[in-house]
């Protein structure tokens, strides 16, 4: 599968120009990679590759094989390397008191600081990501509205995890994540501490900028949310999607069938192009100002 995946990012990564760049940050300059895109740019998109807010970076196909795969569809896009935390244990609860280390608010500051280099002077910008990046982009929206920053022109949120605590599973998720799926799931002990091990203490945990579903939201940018089917991530989607719409927000929320969390991060399955198209449509539609009607908002 490896061979499949790498030979995959080699086809999307052929013709595209794509360079290594740094932009300022509070905490010092922020690796970033900048993908032009395949003729008339349709949007341009700041990106978040998750990885549990500990792991990957610019290589990961989640990063880099999206990058490649959005400019190829026209869209301008700025892949942020934010600071990550230290490495978790999922079987093992995190001592108590504060965590060492880069723990929150250090990549988030990240995120916003990236995003406010990316968009000055420039045109409408967006910002997505996926997994933790997607809990990032919300969150950095959210810090953005609070501290009135210029805001994204939209965002795009792919299977993130939203609260602190992973929401119970309606009982039709619940069908899709049985037998054989739910293997590789993310049981709510997992998903406790990963979150744990990025808000660095209890206290933190609490904090809307640490993760903002539960909490009351003001309205945010125009929203984009694609969920996997069989992936227990997406009852902390289909709860956020419900929140953002209650407060005002305009949410189009799609759910990619069959597919399983990170299917972004599997560029050799189909899975990871029928993510792309969504998500390319619904960035151009928006980058243009469009209004054309989105996917039903679902659960």
């Amino acid at each position: 599968m490896r061979g499949k995946a790498v030979r995959a990012v080699r086809a999307l990564s052929e013709g595209i120009v794509f360079h290594d760049d740094h932009v300022p940050g509070r905490h010092g300059s922020i690796p970033v990679r900048r993908y032009v895109a395949d003729g008339p740019s349709a949007g341009t998109l700041v990106w978040l590759h998750g990885g549990g807010f500990s792991a990957g970076g610019l290589d990961q196909h989640e990063s880099h094989a999206v990058g490649a795969a959005l400019a190829r569809n026209g869209i301008e896009v700025v892949a942020v390397d934010y600071r990550r935390v230290p490495r978790w244990n999922p079987f093992r609860d995190p001592p108590p008191g504060r965590l060492p280390g880069i723990r929150f608010p250090v990549p988030l500051d990240d995120v916003v600081d990236a995003f406010d280099a990316v968009s000055s002077g420039r045109g409408p910008v967006l910002l997505g990501g996926a997994s933790a990046g997607a809990c990032l982009t919300a969150a950095a929206a959210l810090r953005m509205h609070a501290e009135e920053h210029a805001m994204p022109a939209g965002l795009v949120l792919v299977y993130g995890t939203f609260h602190a605590a992973l929401p119970p599973l309606p009982e039709e998720l619940r069908s899709r994540v049985r037998g054989r799926h739910g293997l590789v799931q993310f049981r709510p002990h997992v998903v406790r501490r990963m979150n744990h091990n990025y808000a660095g203490s209890d206290e933190a945990m609490a904090l809307p900028f640490a993760f903002p579903g539960g909490h009351d939201l003001p309205p945010l940018p125009p929203t984009f949310m694609v969920d996997a089917d069989r992936d227990t991530l997406r009852a902390s989607g289909g709860a956020f999607a419900r929140e953002l719409s209650a407060a005002g927000t305009r949410v189009d929320h799609h759910v990619v069938p069959e597919a399983t969390h990170g299917f972004l991060d599997r560029p050799h399955r189909p899975y990871f192009g029928m993510g792309i198209t969504v998500i390319s449509r619904w960035i151009t539609s928006a980058a243009r100002g469009g209004d054309e009607p989105g996917e039903p908002l679902s659960a």
